[in-house]
């Protein structure tokens, strides 16, 4: 016994088929037309016309290039402009040339003899304000989608077969219950969705930097409200772009479910980051600007992101750290409620030198190197008595941790190393005796 055809897709076939026969006849229809005589002749003429502006346009686009080199002084997005009018200038010439063939056409002859003309001039008029609109898209990806796409509407339209190309698209489709997807609602739901995408870009970008510009909020919560108002738009501009195209929503509960399992066995890492993400702007423990050390890796924050923080050290390194572990290890915060840092130093001398003048000469030493601060003075002081020196710490302060730690203390030792040799100050080093054991015996060997 044969299975029985589903009557769904055997409607389908029909509808497409009868669609398709209807888009064939015309297409023969318009391939006779063009064999008459006057469409013919009109279709010669814009060959023509074709000709003549390729010809012509080669020398004014060289002598537009040329006056163009003669402009650097203009400001580049005037530049930008003429240089879109050079690459283009063929198809200006285009446009300009066959609708003064049609004018004229229609002056000396009927209209119906220039009525391909005047599709094709229309098509061409067309193609050109696409072209130069869909410039203002600088993604280059997308401005190929966006002219090809705005090419094929206007096509349609100016051809007079949008309703069954509509009709065409519809009928392909896929149907599971009371679901019914096709081609049209695919296409559809791209257009509007990034629309709407567009919008929330342009809404979100404004707005974040009003709230960047904004220093009476604090940066973690400029941080926080950009990244929520992003989240928000983006989210908003999905579900209604959805909404906008007879989407049902209600379909998306078993996806949710999917997504909630899927987290829960295999994105722990990302909820938990996303998470400390939050935490983190939130409770302010860390911003942008401040200097902080995780572990090795010292350096200033760059930027907080959803998953990570980005840290730039002195070496021009960048390190992304994972927001569980700025939450989950310790981290220091050189910065956090106030930008001074206190750096420590030892040093030794020796047991001859007066430890009063050492204390002196080494505060007035750390007051002369520049980022150093003079309202919080340096400290000296004795910390031990070691084998061979007098053990000293020389402690004083800076402000700005991000221009490095280690440079401002060599700087400091270099201040101190000038100021001992001005002043007798000696730095011992450890010494050694030998003894040899009553009855052993010292021989020694030249070498050749």
């Amino acid at each position: 016994m044969e299975p029985e055809e589903t009557p769904g897709l055997a409607e389908q076939a029909a509808d497409i088929a009868e669609i398709g026969e209807g888009l064939i006849g015309q297409a023969q229809v318009f391939l006779e037309s063009l064999l008459r005589p006057w469409n013919a002749y009109q279709i010669g003429i814009a060959l023509g016309v074709f000709l003549l502006a390729y010809l012509v346009g080669k020398p004014l686009q060289h002598r537009l290039h040329e006056w163009l080199r003669a402009r650097e002084g203009w400001p580049k997005w005037r530049l930008r402009g003429v240089l879109v009018l050079h690459k283009r200038l063929r198809g200006v010439l285009f446009v300009v040339l066959i609708w003064c063939a049609v004018l004229i056409m229609r002056e000396v002859t009927w209209p119906s003899h220039s009525y391909i003309l005047g599709i094709i001039a229309n098509l061409a008029t067309a193609w050109l304000i696409v072209t130069f609109a869909t410039r203002l898209i600088g993604n280059a990806p997308l401005r190929s989608i966006v002219r090809w796409g705005a090419w094929a509407w206007v096509t349609l339209n100016i051809l007079g077969i949008t309703d069954e190309s509509i009709a065409l698209l519809d009928s392909i489709a896929l149907t599971i219950g009371e679901f019914r997807l096709s081609v049209w609602l695919v296409l559809q739901a791209i257009v509007i969705l990034a629309l709407f995408l567009f919008a929330a870009r342009f809404l979100s970008r404004t707005t974040s930097a009003r709230i960047r510009a904004n220093e009476d909020i604090s940066p973690s919560m400029r941080e926080l409200t950009v990244k929520f108002i992003q989240v928000v738009l983006y989210g908003a501009a999905f579900f209604i772009g959805l909404r906008a195209v007879g989407f049902d929503l209600t379909g998306l509960a078993v996806l949710s479910g999917a997504i909630g399992v899927g987290i829960g066995f295999g994105l722990q890492k990302v909820v938990s980051n996303l998470v400390s993400g939050v935490i983190i702007l939130m409770d302010k423990s860390i911003k942008p600007g401040d200097v902080i050390t995780v572990g090795e890796t010292f350096g200033w924050i760059n930027s907080l992101g959803a998953r990570y923080v980005s840290i730039t050290t002195r070496n021009g390194k960048e390190y992304l750290i994972p927001n569980e572990d700025l939450i989950t290890t310790q981290v220091v915060n050189w910065s956090h409620s106030n930008d001074f840092v206190r750096l420590d130093i030892y040093f030794g001398t020796a047991y001859g030198d007066n430890p009063h003048d050492v204390r002196r000469i080494a505060i007035e030493a750390a007051k002369s190197v520049d980022r150093v601060l003079s309202f919080r003075p340096p400290v000296c002081h004795i910390v031990g008595f070691g084998d061979s020196s007098v053990d000293y710490i020389l402690r004083f302060w800076i402000t700005d941790p991000t221009q490095g730690l280690t440079n401002i203390r060599g700087n400091v030792y270099l201040a101190l190393w000038d100021a001992f040799q001005e002043n007798g100050i000696s730095i011992p080093f450890p010494q050694r005796e030998v003894k040899m054991l009553e009855g052993s015996e010292l021989s020694t060997k030249a070498l050749d």
